[in-house]
Order: structure tokens, then C-alpha cells, then sequence
């Protein structure tokens, strides 16, 4: 099976080719070739900038893949580039969405399935949606076989395991030092996280599968949690506890909207995802991973790149730390 993936490096990215690979898949991977690649060898790279759309499609337009992922496609121009490069040169293609398509409400069941309305409340998630319908128009024209995968929080090495509040987080820091950190609501709301790896294997084995063909998927570990698990879980991996001031997430936000727009548009709504139709689909697709140890590898990573955040030196976060003590908020165990 030739498999082309747009991007590669990326952090999903990292347990597709893992999982690919396992199935004797010949691997291309298209990218600027920025990125640190510790990728194992026998891959070949193709550079390139995905956004100058007349160069993207001349470096395809002789060639020909059973399966296109496409990491990258974050904007209609490129979902445009993606379905007139790729019209009639795969047999499939799978595209990588998120489930901040469907928005904040909150069904009555809690957990979203993949028929709940997309009513997307960012831009991230209203271009997702405009990707995923333009990719959808190339299918219906016949033009390739269209699968979509709707990732929610993942993690793994080679990212920073992100908080509550912010992608890049300092809390990790903190906890470790014994300091109080910031909680937003009642530290109750709804979460799933689902390592590279175990996400990455939805997207390896629903490459060439007929019955994953025209159909969406939600890619998120069937574990869910409260962020009070999280934090908790996440204290276990350092060694340590969390200690949680918890605050509303208007009064968070309030402080820099622009630094806690992770909070703002996404983690303060319920993120509790039904990924059954996967696994029914691709009997592969299993998480075997438990969050505390994916965290403790995740944030070991984070040590090794020199990329730790020191939880001392934030100025913000500290006064708001103390603003909170001073309202007689005491801090409380995840």
C-alpha cells in the first residue's frame, strides 16, 4: 500500500508512520522539512510548501497513492489545493478534522457522537468544517474516497502537555514545586486525552479499509474524565500532587483573553467524545496507552528538549494565584 501523508512530523503524525510501517506500507511524506524528524529511515521526504498551491500540484500530478492523509489542511484554500492535487490520483483520502466541529453544546446524552450538529464556536473549528465540506463535494464527484477523523486532545513526546488553561503549560512546574495552580469551574467538566500513538493507529488502519469509505469518525480514547482526574493523573506522572485553586473561567479568561483562548473556546465546555463507531469500523483501533504513562513520557520529553516552563517566573499567573488566595479560595486536592 502506497501511503502519502501531508505533514509526517507532526505529532499525530509521528504514530501513523509507527503504525504504517507495522503494515508494510510504502510511506511518502510531503513537508517543509523544519521540523526535528526522528522518524525511522526508509521514508522518503519530498519537500515542499503545501501552500503554494501551483507548486503542490506539480509535484504530484504524475504521481499516483492508494492512500493521501492530510495533517496539515487547516484552511478552505488548502482543503481547495488538497481536492484538485489529489482529484483522481487516490483511491482514498483521509482527512484530519477535530472535534472542535461540533462546538460547545452539550447533548443529552453528554457524549457526542458523529451525527451531533457542527456548530463550530471557533475559527479553527469553522474552518475544519469548511475543509471537511469541500473535501466532501471532490468525493461526491467521484474524484477519490473520503474517510474524516476527528481527533480531540492528543498528546505524546514532542509536544507540551497542555493544562486546563493554556496549550503550554507551567502548571507542571508548579506542582512539582508544591505550589497551588488554577482550575477553572468546579474542576468537574468533562475530558478525554488520547496519546499520538493510539490515535495515530485509527488513522494506519482505517488507511485502504472500504468500510471506513464516506464515513466520520471521532478519534479519542473511550476513557473519560474530569480535569480534577487530569490534574490529579497528571501530579502521579511527576511524582507529586496537585494542589487546585478553583476559579470561574470568566474570571481566568478575563485576565488575558488572548493567553487563555485554550480556556476560552474550548476547555471550559464538556469534551466527552463517542469514538464506538471507530472501533467497530477499525477493530485496530484499541488505546492501549494509560494516561499517567503516556504523561510522565510526554513531559520526560518535554525536559529533554529544554522546553520546560519554570512556574516561578510568571508574573500574571502568580498574582492571579494570589487574587484567589486573598478571596479565601483555598486550594484543594485534585
Amino acid at each position: 500500500m502506497k501511503v502519502l501523508i501531508i505533514g509526517g512530523t507532526g505529532l499525530i503524525s509521528t504514530g501513523i508512520v509507527t503504525h504504517l510501517l507495522a503494515r508494510g506500507a510504502e510511506v511518502t511524506m510531503y513537508n517543509r522539512g523544519k521540523r526535528e524528524n526522528t522518524l525511522p529511515a526508509g521514508i522518503q521526504q519530498v519537500a515542499g510548501d503545501r501552500n503554494q498551491a501551483a507548486d503542490f500540484a506539480a509535484t504530484f500530478k504524475d504521481r499516483r497513492f492508494d492512500v493521501v492523509i492530510d495533517m496539515i489542511c487547516f484552511t478552505p484554500a488548502q482543503a481547495e489545493a488538497t481536492a484538485l492535487t489529489f482529484a483522481g490520483r487516490c483511491d482514498q483520502l483521509i482527512f484530519c478534522s477535530t472535534v472542535c466541529t461540533y462546538g460547545g453544546k452539550i447533548p443529552a446524552d453528554v457524549v457526542v457522537d458523529e451525527s451531533f450538529a457542527q456548530e463550530p464556536i471557533s475559527d479553527y473549528g469553522r474552518n475544519k468544517v469548511t475543509c471537511e465540506r469541500r473535501l466532501r463535494q471532490a468525493e461526491a464527484a467521484g474524484q477519490f474516497r473520503l474517510t474524516v477523523i476527528r481527533p480531540s486532545h492528543t498528546y505524546g513526546p514532542g509536544s507540551p502537555l497542555i493544562d486546563q488553561l493554556e496549550f503550554d503549560s507551567l502548571a507542571w512546574d508548579r506542582i512539582e514545586r508544591g505550589l497551588p495552580v488554577l482550575i477553572a469551574g468546579d474542576g468537574l467538566g468533562l475530558w478525554q486525552s488520547t496519546h499520538r500513538d493510539d490515535c495515530g493507529r485509527l488513522f494506519a488502519y482505517a488507511a485502504g479499509n472500504p468500510r471506513t469509505y464516506g464515513k466520520d469518525y471521532n478519534g479519542t480514547r473511550p476513557h473519560v474524565f474530569t480535569w480534577r482526574d487530569y490534574y490529579r493523573q497528571a501530579a502521579e506522572a511527576l511524582g507529586g500532587t496537585a494542589r487546585l485553586i478553583a476559579m470561574p473561567a470568566s474570571w481566568i479568561v478575563r485576565h488575558d483573553p488572548k493567553r487563555f483562548g485554550l480556556l476560552r473556546e474550548i476547555t471550559q465546555f464538556h469534551g466527552a467524545y463517542d469514538s464506538s463507531r471507530a472501533q467497530v469500523d477499525v477493530p485496530e483501533f484499541r488505546c492501549t496507552i494509560d494516561f499517567v504513562d503516556g504523561a510522565r513520557a510526554t513531559l520526560a520529553d518535554v525536559r529533554r528538549r529544554q522546553a520546560w516552563r519554570d512556574g516561578t517566573t510568571d508574573a500574571l499567573y502568580q498574582a492571579m494565584v494570589d487574587k484567589a488566595l486573598n478571596f479565601g479560595i483555598e486550594p484543594q486536592p485534585a
